[in-house]
């Protein structure tokens, strides 16, 4: 099986682990193998998968036709293991839009359970953190849209929390965040983030107003790009300062009340459209800053707003969790 899926404007093609082997790519048969040979095999599927038919690619287009490729489930009824592969051949540890396609492929197929959650597990080969990553999973609607909702845990904040090096600590609205001297380097107003790890780590860049915000298509040319992916790639495609095994990059800007306007790079992607769980890192980082309060924040991304909620317990973060939806697209 093979369906290509648009979750606010994130595609990933999820595939079978069947139908990678069956294409002649050795794929092992357990999901944490797989993750541990990635380099034996994930180009290769990316090719035999994502790449553009010879003559087909659209004018202006990416060099792919998705932005990652989603392998499982590897069983037939929960918990699903899952790999999350991006066009660059390395392994995600989450993303909420891919595991919200991948949450409508599983219920498509009658494997989604219809009451109660469903546990996913990405597996993948960072050092940095916990394999597999987990992640409950359930149905639910919100204004008339059929989705689901993701629990994404407890964030946590701080250059410690995504390995970053050599940072120096600076205030903003009197909170503790972080100077990033490569990221500030490339824009002078971008120098207040904060670090988020939700299951993979995150850079949020906040800032005060909407020029300051980069759009998709200037984070696509240099020299801006790739001053970009030195900082969010790992070596050797990128620098990994200041985190050596790479950080999903964003920028956030408090629109009004409980809505945050952001935008996205992404580690082994680069500009993306949306990302869930940086939508997520958005969120945790404009509350860990007091621009919005625990319960619904709204982030709104080219690709589309993702819901996010909230929820606090004695002056700290416990968890967040993020609504999303996806479409059938071939």
């Amino acid at each position: 099986m093979t369906r290509i899926y648009d979750a606010r404007g994130n595609i990933y093609i999820v595939v079978a682990p069947e139908a990678v082997r069956d294409s002649g790519i050795d794929l092992p048969e357990q999901a944490d193998l797989a993750a541990q040979t990635r380099e034996q095999w994930a180009l290769a599927a990316i090719e035999a998968f994502c790449a553009w038919a010879p003559g087909t690619q659209p004018p202006g287009s990416k060099d792919h036709r998705s932005d990652g490729l989603l392998v499982g489930p590897f069983q037939s009824a929960p918990p699903y293991d899952l790999l999350i592969v991006n066009t660059d051949g390395t392994l995600a540890e989450r993303s909420g839009n891919g595991l919200t396609i991948f949450s409508q492929s599983l219920s498509e197929q009658g494997l989604m359970p219809e009451e109660g959650a469903c546990l996913l597990r990405v597996h993948h080969d960072k050092t940095d953190t916990v394999s597999p990553g987990e992640t409950s999973v359930k149905p639910a609607g919100i204004e008339g849209v059929q989705g689901f909702w993701l629990d994404l845990g407890k964030p946590t904040f701080g250059p410690q929390a995504v390995g970053a090096r050599g940072v120096e600590d600076v205030l903003l609205n009197g909170r503790d965040v972080s100077h990033v001297a490569p990221l500030s380097a490339l824009d002078p107003a971008w120098n207040h983030s904060q670090f988020v790890r939700v299951g993979n780590p995150h850079c949020v860049t906040l800032v005060a107003d909407a020029a300051a915000l980069p759009n998709n298509a200037q984070m696509r040319e240099s020299p801006l790009a790739e001053g970009l992916l030195r900082i969010a790639y790992a070596m050797p495609a990128g620098a990994g300062k200041p985190c050596p095994a790479g950080v999903n990059v964003q920028w956030a800007m408090l629109e009004s009340e409980g809505l945050v306007v952001a935008r996205v790079f992404e580690r082994g992607e680069g500009p993306t459209a949306s990302s869930g769980t940086s939508a997520s890192a958005v969120a945790c980082a404009a509350w860990r800053v007091g621009w919005v309060s625990a319960g619904e924040v709204k982030v709104v991304m080219p690709g589309g707003t993702a819901p996010i909620l909230l929820e606090e317990v004695e002056g700290e973060l416990s968890r967040v969790r993020l609504f999303g939806a996806a479409r059938l697209m071939g």
